[in-house]
């Protein structure tokens, strides 16, 4: 099997409300999406999406994903898809770096793969738990009264999880922490999202006037240093994901003890290929893990489910989707949905999901 033709569509994806990231310093009202579909010799075709959340939030966006993809297709060409390593190698060695840009890419010859053998991505990959798993919701940085309105909205879903964005002003910051947790249902899981935005004084000030909650944050400080610098000062359970991006920063965030989850960003790591050693390296060490898409259609949710699915449920605490916040649905309704705040792996071969081709328009670019 050969890869034969690469075609290359840009889809908006509008936001159902706007969004600001933690200390409302970014924000953000449409999605600028990549799909990818993949064409073989043999008739099997699969697809891959990247949709970075904005251009402004990390070192991504959408039409460096393009350019990305442009520049590797020569290389990827005219090999087997169904040996996601070998695309994997011929990507690093045309593109090094940009893994955000290889990760559509790396989806969809994972797609392939399984409908090739005639199953699942997860089961392919010798995972495939059937357990639902639950969504987190992202609740953008808002005042007390509007994170509690955000919050039962996702309740009233049936979300069980929540990321809360937090960050800006540590007064603000320790009131809506309370607040939450004042209200919060037993059986919840909350994770307070700093996005970077604190200072290590910052940091210290509210992680140590909220030690009684044991409440657990996500990406406190800018840098893995800065996260190490105050780890032995304070007591609360750290997420990290924005600074979660290679095997390396994988390997001293276990070593160092720097956290206690891993927040896998499918899109983020250059795909699942990628993640997979992530997750590897956090079950080595008893460190649990959120998966995310960094945002993006039902397509990207499921990608994310299927890496969900290939590890244990004691040690998965939650996935991310991103398709209840969106006004457009690019796949008709089909694939994984909401279903009492869970999402269920597909049975369906490969990916499980597959886009509608009128709702992506013309293409943007076809490598042959």
């Amino acid at each position: 099997m050969k890869i034969t033709q690469i075609t290359v569509f840009q889809v908006n994806l509008p936001l159902e409300h706007p969004y600001w990231l933690s200390g409302g310093r970014l924000k953000f009202e449409v999605l600028d999406a990549t799909l990818v579909k993949i064409e073989t010799d043999e008739g099997v075709t699969g697809w891959g999406e990247g949709t970075p959340w904005g251009h402004t939030y990390v070192p991504a966006h959408g039409p460096g994903i393009r350019a990305g993809i442009e520049t590797m297709a020569p290389f990827i060409l005219g090999l087997d898809p169904r040996r996601v390593l070998d695309v994997e190698r011929a990507m690093d060695l045309a593109l090094p770096g940009h893994l955000y840009a290889k990760s559509p890419i790396d989806m969809a010859c994972w797609d392939i793969a399984g409908q090739a053998a005639g199953l699942p991505i997860a089961d392919l990959m010798g995972g495939g738990s059937r357990t639902p798993k639950p969504i987190a919701s992202s609740v953008g940085a808002k005042t007390v009264e509007e994170t509690r309105t955000v919050m039962d909205r996702y309740r009233a879903r049936g979300y069980v999880a929540h990321s809360v964005k937090i960050g800006g002003d540590v007064t603000r910051d320790i009131a809506r922490i309370r607040d939450v947790e004042a209200h919060r249902p037993e059986h919840e899981i909350i994770l307070y999202d700093v996005n970077r935005g604190w200072t290590r004084q910052e940091a210290l000030r509210v992680m140590r006037a909220t030690e009684d909650l044991h409440v657990m944050f996500e990406q406190p400080c800018e840098t893995l240093d800065d996260i190490a610098a105050i780890r032995p000062l304070h007591s609360a359970p750290v997420s990290v994901d924005e600074t979660l991006v290679t095997l390396q920063d994988g390997a001293r965030i276990a070593r160092d003890g720097l956290a206690e989850v891993f927040g896998i960003k499918l899109n983020r790591v250059g795909g699942l290929t990628k993640a997979a050693r992530l997750r590897d390296i956090a079950l080595a060490h008893g460190i649990d893990l959120f998966v995310m898409a960094t945002g993006g259609s039902v397509l990207a949710d499921t990608e994310a489910l299927h890496l969900a699915a290939t590890i244990p449920d004691h040690n998965i605490k939650a996935v991310w989707a991103c398709q209840d916040m969106l006004t457009v649905d690019i796949a008709g309704g089909r694939g994984p949905r909401n279903i009492d705040g869970h999402l269920h792996l597909p049975d369906a071969p490969g990916l499980g999901v597959h886009p509608d081709l009128a709702a992506l328009g013309s293409p943007v670019g076809i490598y042959t």
